[in-house]
Parts: structure tokens; C-alpha cells; sequence
């Protein structure tokens, strides 16, 4: 496996992470780029991304902001036809974007906020794979890292929302990346527990015990600088210590 300490890793690769602008998702982007890739920012707010891009160049990274609503296909589907003008390939698709919503029992949960976790957490992994995987099946390479969460593995009182879109999220990414084997592109799935990001409180909880964004963004390091005869199809990620 390729040493993630490397700068030149992954020089010359296109990396596009949605949810860039803040939390697990820019700290995923400043890893890629630290290892060399231009890194493609999406998220649908411009101003955090701006400051993402920011804080990556001046450690000397690549990164292009690049305004996507991963809800709605079209905003989708025009990101992907930016990205392949403008840069000609996609090497690296991080699905990160994603929702907490309601927290309660599931029969007072208002049909808007499923319709919200459901449509960001498991329909905008569709979107985005079916906006970027026809790029990298033409180029017969590529790397698809869905960042999902061990709600997908164990029951979430009081979150079964959440608990189904990620449960989802899991059930998709193994099955795309059989889809996906033979066009030699590697779809993984990561799974972190409690991570401490100011979109995600979780009460009671030590934060000083919680994952930080940066051990999700090693794990994707990992990933992807995988030697090309194999690929780790699933990482589940806990803190040391339970907070």
C-alpha cells in the first residue's frame, strides 16, 4: 500500500467531495489534497467552501469550490459536466454530504424531515454516482468512498430515519461496487461512529473521546492509495475509548 504521508500520492488526480464545506467533509478535502489531487469542493452554500479552498491553498493544495445540491439531480448532473469540461476526469468521487434530522420516535416524525435525511443521505449517493461513475467507467479506473456511519450497522432508537438511509447507504455501495469491479473502479464504504463536528451534537457524549473529522479523512487517505489489485470494501471506525 502507498505511504499516505507522501505528498506526491495522488498527483494529477481529480478528487470531487460533496459536503466539503465544513466538518468530516473538509477535512477529507484537506487530506486529498495534502497527498497531491486537485480537490473539487461541493456543498450548496458558496461561503463555506470558499473558506475550505482557502485553508487548502494556502498549505499549498488545488481545490475549486463548486456550488451542488446533491437533492436535486439536475444541480447534480451539471457539477459532473463542469467537472469533466474544466478538468477532464473524475479519479475520486467522496460521498459525504449528509443529513442528521429529527430526533424522536419514528411515528412522530414528520414526513418532510424523511423526505430530507432520505432525499441528502441516500438519494443524493444515487445522484452523484450516476452523475460522475460514466466518467471513470470510460477512463476504466476510479475510486467511489460513501461516507456512512455504524447507524448503518446497529439500531438508532429515537434516529431510525438516519439508521434507514444509512442502512441503505451500506446495502448500495456493496452492491454498486460489484456493478462497478469490472470497469477496475473501487466503491468503499466508510462507517465512523460518534464524530465531534458542530452539525452532529451528541449529547452527553465526551467530545474530548469523540472521532475527529481528521480520523475519517485517514481512513479515506487509505482507501485510496490502495495498491491497484485490491480494495477495502468497508472500514468501520470507532473512537478508543467509548465517550
Amino acid at each position: 500500500m502507498a505511504q499516505t504521508g507522501q505528498k506526491s500520492t495522488l498527483t494529477g488526480q481529480i478528487a470531487v467531495i460533496t459536503g466539503a464545506g465544513r466538518g468530516i467533509g473538509a477535512a477529507i478535502a484537506a487530506k486529498i489534497a495534502a497527498l497531491g489531487a486537485t480537490v473539487v469542493l461541493c456543498g450548496r452554500t458558496r461561503g463555506p467552501l470558499d473558506a475550505t479552498a482557502d485553508a487548502i491553498s494556502k498549505v499549498g493544495g488545488q481545490a475549486q469550490p463548486l456550488q451542488c445540491d446533491v437533492t436535486d439531480l439536475r444541480s447534480v448532473e451539471a457539477a459532473a459536466a463542469q467537472v469533466e469540461q474544466t478538468l477532464g476526469k473524475t479519479d475520486i468521487l467522496v460521498n459525504n454530504a449528509g443529513v442528521g434530522g429529527f430526533a424522536g420516535p419514528l411515528h412522530q416524525l414528520p414526513p418532510e424531515s424523511w423526505d430530507q435525511v432520505l432525499n441528502t443521505n441516500l438519494r443524493g449517493v444515487y445522484y452523484s454516482i450516476r452523475a460522475f461513475a460514466p466518467m471513470m467507467i470510460r477512463a476504466r479506473t476510479g475510486h467511489i468512498i460513501n461516507i456512512s456511519s455504524l447507524a448503518g450497522k446497529n439500531a438508532l432508537p429515537n434516529g431510525a430515519a438516519y439508521a434507514a438511509s444509512k442502512w441503505g447507504l451500506n446495502g448500495l455501495s456493496y452492491s454498486v461496487a460489484e456493478e462497478l469491479r469490472a470497469h477496475k473502479i473501487r466503491v468503499s464504504v466508510v462507517c465512523p461512529g460518534s464524530v465531534d463536528t458542530e452539525l452532529s451534537p451528541h449529547a452527553g457524549k465526551d467530545k474530548s473521546k469523540m472521532l475527529q473529522p481528521e480520523d475519517v479523512a485517514h481512513a479515506v487517505a487509505m482507501l485510496v492509495t490502495q495498491a491497484p489489485q485490491s480494495f477495502v470494501s468497508e472500514i468501520l471506525l470507532r473512537p478508543t475509548q467509548k465517550p
